[in-house]
């Protein structure tokens, strides 16, 4: 018999949401409609693919007062942000906007003697897989420009967020996209396993856990399916003596905190050149004592729990092996009376170094490392010293200088000034464990499309 999926909500530990998984084979007939539904998807014109992808966007968008709720329930994320749905919108139109362009054949020669070009086709079916902690956005961040593209589009959403899957359903579904092109699915490990092993799909999208990828990777072994792998992170930010301190404050902090951490590009180690560190971790700790943790329903709260209890438990368990190892931990337990079980307290530490695992692992909670440095190449050697890379924040008034120590670090991402943003103009990407592939921007299409070559040779 089949299993289910079951939300727990870290509100207060109730079943928020209980779907059934689809058997084995009720999941291969999915895949095969899906499959079987494409081509006709894909002989539809590009314009008519976008104007269907648009309304299915405006569609959630419409939902979003039911949404916001929904999620707080489902994830954590305090109501007072708002939902997702500017970025989700944002990311979507761009796609959308540059379709055209971007899946247009490259021509190389239209002679009297020869039309040459190469041309960008679908790859036919692709499986989304997307995680809980921004479930709006990571997954329209592949759903939109796979459809776009021709593709037909199955959604394995996470068991934390269930209600996600049906929400971009019904609003995709009643924009008019065939249901059969764009499809909500509730499996469970083996039998996506199977399904991928089986070459179900033509490419596989996945954002999650280093563990997971590597499932995914020994599913899809000889098969020569196409994978684009978003995985763990340890993002740093390093603020030079030359930077805005009070901006450094802010934005670091806030890409560390917010969404109680549990941010694929938040920022998890913070590197400060000595002369600006005193300040530094003194503005940091200010911003962190004006937070207020509690119930995300409540439009006070600032900082909600986390999605589940065992993620609190092992930002707690880093942290107290930090303190036990000689780090500090700036931030006093009493302001937080709400802490316990996924109601986890944000903390700042110094007196850190690499030897400890909160500053090598993966934490994904509200607790990050301050560093001093003595300059550049401490600081760059140290944002290098990790198995990740996505992002790194660099925060100095000198674009040539953030350019020059960019080009030094093993980031998919590098900032300046900024952080904890995906732009979906450039390429969403990483290195190391953090994965493969890319998402969004020109590039992300070329992931989700193969190159087809003509040699036209016209003969008189």
């Amino acid at each position: 018999m089949a299993g289910q999926v079951t939300c727990i909500s870290p509100i207060d530990g109730s079943v928020y949401a209980e779907r059934p998984v689809l058997s084995r084979d009720a999941a291969f007939e999915a895949a095969a409609r899906a499959r079987a539904a494409q081509t006709g998807w894909a002989a539809r014109s590009l314009a008519e693919r976008v104007a269907l992808v648009r309304k299915g966007v405006a569609n959630v968008g419409a939902m979003n007062d039911e949404i916001v709720p929904e999620l707080a329930w489902q994830m954590g994320r305090p109501v007072r942000y708002g939902g997702e749905f500017r970025g989700f919108d944002e990311r979507a139109q761009y796609m959308a906007g540059i379709a055209e362009e971007a899946l247009a054949p490259i021509v190389l020669e239209d002679s009297d003697a020869f039309r040459r070009y190469i041309a960008r086709e679908p790859h036919g079916l692709v499986l989304v897989i997307a995680p809980w902690n921004y479930p709006y956005m990571t997954a329209i961040n592949t759903v939109a420009p796979a459809l776009i593209a021709g593709n037909a589009v199955l959604l394995k959403h996470a068991s934390q967020t269930p209600l996600v899957g049906e929400r971009m359903a019904s609003a995709f579904h009643a924009a008019g996209i065939p249901e059969e092109v764009f499809g909500n699915v509730f499996l469970d490990h083996a039998t996506t396993s199977d399904l991928i092993a089986a070459r179900a799909f033509d490419f596989v999208n996945f954002t999650g856990s280093v563990a997971g990828g590597q499932a995914i990777e020994r599913a899809a072994a000889g098969t020569f399916t196409g994978l684009g792998l978003e995985l763990g992170g340890k993002d740093p930010g390093y603020v030079c003596e030359d930077a805005d301190l009070e901006a450094a404050a802010e934005t670091l902090i806030d890409g560390a905190m917010f969404n109680s951490g549990q941010c694929c590009c938040g920022i998890e180690r913070i590197y400060v050149h000595e002369r600006l560190f005193d300040g530094f971790v003194e503005k940091a700790v200010e911003i962190v004592n004006g937070y207020r943790l509690g119930n995300p329903l409540d439009p006070g709260t600032t900082l909600g729990p986390m999605a589940q209890g065992r993620f609190a438990d092992l930002v707690r368990a880093q942290t107290a092996e930090a303190v036990a190892a000689g780090a500090r931990a700036l931030i006093d337990p009493a302001r937080f009376p709400q802490e316990g079980g996924a109601y986890l307290m944000p903390q700042i530490l110094v007196g850190v170094d690499h030897s400890m695992r909160v500053m090598r692992e993966e934490s994904f909670g509200p607790v990050v490392g301050i560093m001093p440095v003595a300059g550049d190449d401490e600081a760059i050697t140290l944002m290098n010293d990790s198995d990740y890379g996505l992002t790194a924040s660099i925060w100095t008034s000198d674009v040539a200088r953030a350019e020059a120590i960019g080009a030094r670090i093993e980031t998919g991402t590098v900032f300046m000034n900024r952080a904890d943003y995906l732009d979906p103009g450039l390429c969403w990407t990483g290195c190391k464990q953090t994965g493969r592939g890319g998402g969004l921007s020109v590039i992300g299409y070329h992931n989700l499309t193969r190159p087809k070559s003509y040699h036209l040779r016209k003969l008189t």
